[in-house]
């Protein structure tokens, strides 16, 4: 619950920016998740929900 309230708190380029952060990590995860190098097989999910979190709050703050 913290963090969704800290995501509703970003300026707009602060909430792009960590979006661009994630999606670099869930792209270095998925190919640790093809090579079989992935320690914690739920942060795949949970990077993309909070992605879509910050898309969300972009959204709404228009």
């Amino acid at each position: 619950m913290n963090k969704k309230k800290e995501d509703k708190k970003l300026t707009k380029d602060q909430a792009e920016k960590k979006i661009l952060t994630l999606k670099k990590d869930l792209f270095n995860i998925r190919f640790k998740k093809i090579n079989n190098q992935v320690s914690n097989q739920a942060q795949y999910g949970q990077i993309k929900k909070n992605i879509a979190r910050l898309y969300t709050t972009l959204k709404n703050t228009k």
